[in-house]
């Protein structure tokens, strides 16, 4: 019995590590601001001032540079895959949650940028492409669909983020619903200098000033 105690504590302690590393190795990825980074690269100046001071492609995209901007979302989208994708394969399908968060976070709250990040739309995409393919699809049909129609980028994030948790109750995937609806939420509050805009008829379109 002590044995098998013993061995109930090792275990419990193994993936307690391994929690753990799964959420410092996605918030690390997740925290890379490529928009910043980029912009910079491409002799853009600080993104910080320009436009909202978002480091998102949205506002990469108020440089003038569609490049860098599609870049920016690739790279966004991609660093959530990545950190979802390498913990899985490192600590296991559970631990792989957690790194999800850990890339969400670090990219709305990145240490390195006095925890003013993204909105978060681009790297939720890219979480969901390893976790729920089917609900990537219809976010990123949504996202597109509704960008093209109205062409505001808050309208199209935050409808997008709100299909993510919709999309695991519909597809009956319980085990992800609650991570999902967080993360849906933690988007829509990233956004509310958005809704106040939008409230407010002053929410700008893509290709002209601030928002």
């Amino acid at each position: 019995m002590l044995v098998e105690g013993a061995r109930a504590f090792a275990t419990t302690r193994s993936m307690t590590s391994n929690t753990l590393l799964a959420l410092a190795l996605g918030y690390l990825l997740g925290s890379i601001p490529f928009g910043l980074l980029l912009t910079r690269v491409g002799g853009k100046g600080d993104l910080r001032k320009v436009g909202s001071g978002n480091i998102g492609a949205t506002n990469v995209l108020r440089t003038g540079s569609k490049r860098l901007a599609a870049l920016t979302l690739v790279l966004d989208c991609l660093k959530g895959t990545a950190a979802v994708v390498i913990a899985s394969r490192l600590f296991g399908n559970d631990a792989a949650r957690f790194a999800a968060a850990g890339a969400l976070v670090g990219h709305l709250y990145p240490v390195w940028l006095k925890f003013r990040g993204g909105k978060g739309v681009a790297t939720l995409l890219g979480i969901l492409i390893p976790l729920m393919p089917t609900a990537a699809i219809i976010y990123g049909a949504i996202w597109l669909m509704l960008l093209l129609l109205v062409r505001i980028s808050s309208v199209a994030g935050i409808a997008a983020a709100i299909s993510a948790p919709l999309m695991a109750f519909v597809l009956d995937n319980d085990f992800l619903l609650p991570m999902l609806l967080g993360f849906a939420l933690l988007v829509v509050w990233k956004h509310r200098e958005n809704l106040a805009r939008l409230k407010a008829g002053t929410e700008p379109r893509i290709g002209r000033a601030k928002g």
